[in-house]
């Protein structure tokens, strides 16, 4: 198969690049990023999948800057919702499949039972970026209507390199701490924190899915697990609020410094994320759950490579 990654230069792009290089089923990959595909180009998906011709297209290029899509909420809307569309639109011309990223971000985090959102939960978005990743969404099954070739994966609070991440941003501030500060950590919002190699994995097993004839692929995803087409949501395992995620970071890293748990809105911010927009994993095309994020976090850190032991 010919498997093309867009966003292959991101977090999860380059994870990605990794994991489908050690794939068997894959003859080729394709690695797509700026210049050549550009979210602002509604040119850009149309000429790539016509020139290429990939079997699947992992569609991970996206803005995740929320403050940003807050503050431009056209922007936003024209990159992380028309542009997956116009993939989409081309994926159905050439015969491709799409495996479209989605996020958490397009629930509300508002309910009061305490369960997790499930895929057939109903979406209401509270920011510009989860109203953006929710109308990409709707414009990809739009586009393949009856044709079952999309999944629509979602996925929240994305760890890893390259960049600094989370994780990296809470090592940092404790290590300039000021001798007697407390570090302040946001104690009322709630995800469940994903390691970019994981997911990665567990996408390249959904495009090896995609690769085969109906009836191989349902034997594959039973008895257990899912087919490839609809809505998934793959996550590490287990939950946390951002303090959670913050002390185990700190715990793991061997820092012991003093921490205070605070409200999110000790801080102003154009966007306002979702209080626990927290997803119920859905089982692998294998039938299993990623690993819990603890024990993820914990190679990451002991590691430093965004793809170890990936699983």
């Amino acid at each position: 198969m010919r498997v093309a990654v867009t966003g292959a230069g991101g977090r999860l792009g380059t994870s990605l690049l990794a994991a489908l290089a050690a794939a068997k089923f894959v003859a080729e990959v394709l690695a797509w990023d700026l210049p050549d595909h550009d979210l602002d180009d509604p040119a850009s998906a149309e000429g790539l999948v016509a020139r290429h011709r990939p079997d699947v297209v992992i569609h991970a290029g996206a803005w995740t800057d929320v403050d940003g899509c807050a503050r431009d909420e056209g922007l936003a809307m024209r990159r992380n919702g028309t542009a997956v569309g116009e993939m989409a639109e081309a994926c159905v011309r050439h015969g491709a499949r799409l495996i479209a990223v989605s996020t958490n971000e397009v629930f509300d985090g508002a309910r009061t039972d305490g369960r997790p959102y499930a895929p057939n939960d109903e979406p209401n978005p509270v920011n510009a970026y989860g109203r953006a990743k929710l109308a990409g969404e709707r414009m990809a099954r739009v586009a393949f209507g009856p044709v079952p070739h999309l999944a629509i994966v979602r996925t929240a609070w994305l760890f890893g390199a390259p960049g600094v991440d989370f994780p990296m941003k809470i090592l940092a501030r404790a290590r300039s701490l000021p001798d007697g500060d407390a570090l302040k950590l946001v104690a009322d919002e709630f995800g469940n924190p994903t390691y970019a190699p994981d997911l990665a994995s567990a996408l390249v097993d959904l495009a090896d899915l995609a690769g085969r004839p109906a009836a191989a692929a349902a034997a594959a995803a039973a008895p257990h697990g899912r087919g490839f087409d609809g809505i998934h949501h793959i996550v590490n395992s287990g939950m946390a609020s951002r303090a959670e995620f913050a002390r185990e970071t700190l715990r793991l890293a061997g820092l012991s410094v003093p921490t205070q748990d605070v409200p999110a809105a000790t801080w102003t911010r154009a966007s306002t994320p979702p209080a626990r927009a927290v997803l119920a994993p859905t089982p692998l095309p294998n039938g299993e759950l990623l690993r819990a994020w603890q024990a993820a976090l914990a190679v990451y850190l002991a590691t430093g490579s965004p793809n170890a032991e990936a699983q």
